[in-house]
Parts: C-alpha cells; structure tokens; sequence
C-alpha cells in the first residue's frame, strides 16, 4: 500500500516563508511526476507546481518566481518552497504522485496540508 504524507503547513505573515514536504512510502517501484496541489475554501482544487522524474518543472502563473518545487527522487520526496506568501495563497496544499508499483501507474494524493497566511 502506497501512502503520501505532507507536513510543513501553518500560520505564517504575508511575505513571509514555508516549506512543504511530501513523503511517499510502501511498495513502491517507480515514480513519475509528483506536484502540489491546493484547494481554498468554495474553490476548485487547482495545479501549483509539478516536477518530473527528470526534474522538468511547471508552475501556475500565480506562484511563478516564488515558489520552488523540487524533489529527492533516493527518499521518494518532493518539496515546495514557498516564499513572499500572499493571503491569496491560503489553501489546503495536496502532494500528488504517479507512481507505478507493479506495471500500471496510478494516481495517489496526500490528505493534504493548511496553509494560512494571515497578519
């Protein structure tokens, strides 16, 4: 059984930083491309970031030049930085991860992190 954590969400002053951290464990034979996700309250959850197996990386529009993903592909991580924080980035963030454990890849989410930003 495939499993992903995230950690790293909060309360942090708009412009300031967080880094969010997403673990994936289990029997795991491959992964593909991995991303953060975040949904706001009566919002579609929507793209923020995804990274390739070969570190080839998209950004919404919204967060480009601040935010980094990236990823530890030994520790099956993916990371976002996140720095110069608005009040619009307030959303509950998902790791998402394509990741084939026997032949067939399939689509897994973490149960997702809030991020508050807020004076």
């Amino acid at each position: 059984q495939v499993q992903l954590v995230e950690s790293g969400g909060g309360l942090v002053q708009p412009g300031g930083s967080l880094r969010l951290s997403c673990a994936a464990s289990g029997r795991i034979f491959s992964i593909n491309a991995m991303g953060w996700y975040r949904q706001a309250p009566g919002k579609q959850r929507e793209l923020v970031a995804a990274i390739t197996s070969g570190s080839n990386t998209r950004y919404a529009d919204s967060v480009k030049g601040r935010f980094t993903i990236s990823r530890d592909n030994a520790k099956n991580m993916v990371y976002l930085q996140m720095n110069s924080l608005k009040p619009e980035d307030t959303a509950v963030y998902y790791c998402n991860a394509r990741i084939v454990v026997t032949i067939f890849e399939d689509n897994y989410w973490g149960q997702g992190t809030q991020v508050t930003v807020s004076s």
